[in-house]
């Protein structure tokens, strides 16, 4: 039954946009930037309680953002789609609290933020407000939709003010989210190009605007890209790509880590970057 439940999502938007093109497809683009994430646990809670917590005010809603430690370098920590802050407790752990002030941020409809949609364009205006707010950030550390936010406000922001940036897990274009969610939900041709129409409107670009390794090509921002070589959310050679087109970047390979990258090999890969002092790569 559950597997015919995304056919029968995908049914009825192709009936509304067939009656009411404009109605269905701002209901499609908004289904897609929907999340379905399960709430905290009581373990993750614990954890997240160890830090300071901010109800910080974005468009309309109150974003969660928790804080550890009080050195002077500043990082920051985002998570990915239908994720929390909870995902970064090791990465954490692992970090001098007298040397670095430490922030993690439940993205908008995330973990305990409010909200109920999001895109990497609204991340990205949360991610500008809060660093214009708080003060620049020494390294930014992201996951998957939190990575792909981090590369794009670089893209759409040259001088924002992040000294080098670490991208796990990373998707490197939109448009295979689309072509995902077209096939998931059995959406006619006809349809997608209604909820297409819909998200340029809403964010100002059809999808094929959003493609990593085009973005890359004008970063020079210190970075270090970890990848697993068998991720089946976010194909590896896209971010070979990406590696290829960003000057100043490296490239970690994993293998039969997935997505998620759950590996002390990673946090420590990631541990080492943030405490290394050159700001350029070799």
């Amino acid at each position: 039954m559950k597997k015919l439940i995304p056919k029968f999502i995908g049914f009825y938007f192709n009936l509304l946009t067939l009656a009411a093109p404009s109605l269905g497809g701002r209901k499609g683009f908004f289904f897609f930037c929907t999340p379905f994430g399960a709430k905290i646990k009581a373990h993750q809670l614990s954890f997240l309680n160890t830090a300071e917590q901010i109800n910080y005010p974005f468009e309309n809603t109150t974003i969660k953002i928790y804080k550890w430690g009080s050195g002077k370098n500043r990082l920051l920590f985002l998570h990915g789609w239908q994720s929390h802050s909870f995902r970064w407790k090791n990465y954490i752990n692992v970090l001098s609290k007298e040397d670095y002030t430490i922030y993690a941020i439940d993205a908008p409809a995330h973990g305990q933020s409010g909200g109920q949609y999001l895109n990497a364009v609204v991340y990205s205006r949360l991610l500008e407000k809060f660093v214009t707010d708080t003060g620049p950030i020494d390294t930014i550390v992201s996951h998957s939709l939190g990575s792909m936010t981090a590369l794009y406000t670089l893209h759409r922001l040259p001088a924002f003010p992040v000294q080098k940036v670490i991208i796990t897990g990373m998707p490197s274009e939109v448009n295979d989210f689309i072509r995902f969610y077209q096939g998931v939900l059995g959406l006619w041709n006809s349809t997608m190009n209604v909820i297409r129409s819909s998200f340029e409107r809403e964010i100002g670009h059809l999808p094929e605007y959003f493609s990593m390794p085009v973005m890359a090509k004008e970063l020079t921002t210190p970075c270090l890209l970890i990848h697993d070589r068998t991720d089946p959310d976010a194909p590896y050679h896209k971010v070979q790509e990406v590696h290829q087109n960003w000057k100043n970047s490296e490239l970690m390979t994993t293998e039969s880590l997935g997505h998620n990258l759950r590996s002390p090999a990673v946090v420590q890969a990631v541990h080492d970057f943030i405490i290394r002092k050159e700001a350029v790569l070799a």
